[in-house]
Formats: structure tokens, C-alpha cells, sequence
């Protein structure tokens, strides 16, 4: 039998959805920098971080400062 549950919440606003991870996530995905093929690292609210020219070391860049690295496409 279905139970109809109702949560009370607030909409989040947009800047606090924009800071939604910001201390957990930084996400990574390829880019094409000066013609070669790179990792770019963003923040949880898209700021760019750093461009890193491999998968492995942006993944460890990323987990040694305590953020969990999220791949993007």
C-alpha cells in the first residue's frame, strides 16, 4: 500500500545552491589546453581551479586537499 509522506522544506536559493559541496566535491573533466589534452579542475560552483595535464594527478591534487574528485563529460 502506498503511504503518501509530506516533508516540510525551503527552496534553496541560488546561491546556496551555487555553494551546494563547495567543501566536499571538485570536479574534473578534459579539456584541450594549448593544444594538448588536460585535466581542468573546477570547484563545486564551476570556479576553475587549476589545469593538471593528467587524470591520475588531478584526481590525487584534488583528494590531497580533502575534496572528493567527481568526473564530468
Amino acid at each position: 500500500m502506498y503511504t503518501r509522506i509530506e516533508q516540510a522544506y525551503e527552496p534553496m536559493s541560488a546561491s546556496d545552491f551555487a555553494a551546494y559541496g563547495m567543501q566536499q566535491i571538485a570536479y574534473v573533466k578534459p579539456v584541450d589546453a594549448e593544444g594538448k589534452p588536460a585535466f581542468a579542475v573546477h570547484a563545486a560552483d564551476g570556479t576553475p581551479l587549476t589545469t593538471l595535464p593528467d587524470r591520475e594527478v588531478a584526481y590525487a591534487v584534488v583528494r590531497q586537499n580533502d575534496l572528493e574528485p567527481v568526473s564530468t563529460h
